[in-house]
């Protein structure tokens, strides 16, 4: 396909970097207005800004030379996956080149005997599965999204599975990656665990892309369990149904899913995909095990659920049946956005110590009902995450922010008080760049140090992560 066939921002043809670049890449730089504006924007509620243009990379060298080139030049560079972060990650904050990986797809191996497998950047998660169908083995990261495996590496990335398997940080093994001077590292080996030196594999995951290019993972995987088993239960309270996931996670029950939908939501998915839920606050679960042991902690679940005033507790291990309860959680947010017809979601999201989850949730819904919007909420409550959707009309854009920050304001001041951070999952890039300092004081002078040491022309994703 010929990227550079389409309208052009004119001035960028003048540009030598640019020009270079073309001659690296041929028609794999892109300069047209829409490739443009599809990288400078992902999907969240934050301004979107183009790139002066897009490199649709196929391999460690060529993303060397790019990132040489554009250094020689002092041209930022911001990398791409997908675009279905939530913070705007990928917008082109001070211009630059856009490095696209998805072409870089590639699952390079499988260690089945190890329970490992190394992937490029653009794999996806759900690419990633599909390739293990055969082999009795899986990744069970699911932030929801079918998220490029490099995108959800920068982003330390989790999602419903993190209660059992944890998060992208305890799924990476190790790194390749692009730094900022254009050598290509490695970080990490195939061992469980290492004691040498400096973790530079935790450092790149999480780094939004501010440290360097992430253009292979080794990840971890895991058994597919011999049974599983799913679970609704819907509560007369909110505070019944988060005591339930606080007792479940404290009694050691290792379930692999908890997920609480508000009775808000619950009636955008009953609207949205013709379920008949309850209209009440409602905890989905999964369970993996054996045959009996998912049996036995369904029924170890269901006691408790029963003592907090949980009722109409129903479980399967059919297949059609466990499908269609994941589909109406993943649904949520679209089934909120049918809610308004025509508005645009603000997702944004918290996570608490678990003792304090009930505490943290029921203030926001108290907040959430003096203000008289409709907000739904949902959670990977398993591990004290939570989400809020605020459903914004682009026509009165202005005025509706006025309305939604302080919210989204005391949300944060709330958890971070509670001994909680400002986001659980999606990230900081450009969303909650402001939360930074107060949730990490001193702390943040230390990780600029960081970043100047790694980038030090400030080219690797500029205006995210770190306040100026």
């Amino acid at each position: 396909m010929n990227q550079s066939t389409s309208p052009t921002n004119s001035n960028a043809l003048k540009d030598p970097c640019l020009q270079e670049l073309q001659k690296l890449l041929g028609e794999r730089l892109s300069m047209s207005n829409s490739v443009r504006e599809q990288h400078g924007r992902d999907e969240s509620f934050h301004a979107s800004a183009p790139p002066e243009a897009v490199a649709f990379v196929e391999c460690n060298e060529e993303v060397a030379e790019i990132v040489r080139i554009c250094v020689q030049y002092q041209k930022p560079i911001i990398p791409f996956g997908t675009g279905t972060s939530l913070e705007g990650h990928v917008a082109a904050l001070h211009g630059g080149v856009c490095l696209d990986v998805s072409g870089m797809n590639q699952v390079l191996e499988v260690n089945e005997n190890d329970l490992d497998c190394r992937v490029q950047a653009g794999v996806t998660r759900k690419q990633l599965n599909q390739h293990l169908r055969n082999s009795g083995l899986f990744f069970p990261i699911d932030p929801g999204a079918d998220a490029s495996l490099g995108g959800m590496t920068a982003t330390r990335a989790s999602g419903t599975n993190a209660v059992r398997y944890g998060t992208m940080r305890e799924n990476v093994l190790g790194l390749t990656v692009v730094t900022a001077d254009g050598r290509i590292i490695r970080t990490g080996t195939r061992a469980r665990k290492s004691s040498a030196g400096y973790d530079l594999t935790r450092l790149f995951v999480g780094s939004e892309g501010t440290l360097g290019i992430i253009t292979e993972i080794q990840l971890r995987l895991y058994g597919v369990p011999e049974a599983i088993s799913a679970a609704v239960c819907s509560f007369e309270t909110m505070e019944g149904a988060v005591n339930t996931t606080i007792s479940t996670i404290q009694m050691g029950i290792p379930v692999a899913r908890i997920e609480l939908l508000d009775e808000v939501q619950v009636d955008a998915i009953n609207r949205y995909a013709d379920f008949d839920y309850a209209l009440k606050p409602t905890l989905f679960f999964e369970f993996h095990g054996t045959e009996a042991w998912v049996k036995e902690q369904a029924e170890m679940v269901k006691e408790i659920s029963t003592e907090e005033g949980g009722s109409d507790f129903q479980w399967s291990t059919r297949e059609q049946e466990k499908q269609k309860l994941w589909e109406a959680r993943h649904n949520a947010y679209y089934a909120a956005l049918a809610m308004r017809p025509g508005s645009k979601g603000w997702a944004t999201d918290v996570c608490v110590p678990i003792s304090r989850l009930a505490d943290c949730i029921l203030e926001t819904r108290s907040d959430i009902e003096e203000s008289k919007l409709t907000v739904p909420l949902v959670g990977h409550v398993g591990d004290g995450n939570f989400h809020l959707l605020f459903l914004i009309d682009p026509e009165n854009e202005e005025e509706e922010l006025k309305l939604y920050q302080p919210l989204n304001d005391r949300l944060v001041e709330r958890a971070l008080r509670m001994g909680g951070t400002c986001t659980g999952e999606h990230g900081i890039g450009s969303g909650k760049i402001k939360y930074m300092e107060a949730e990490h004081g001193d702390s943040l002078d230390l990780m600029r140090q960081i970043k100047q040491a790694f980038d030090p022309d400030n080219l690797m994703n500029p205006g995210k992560m770190l306040p100026a």
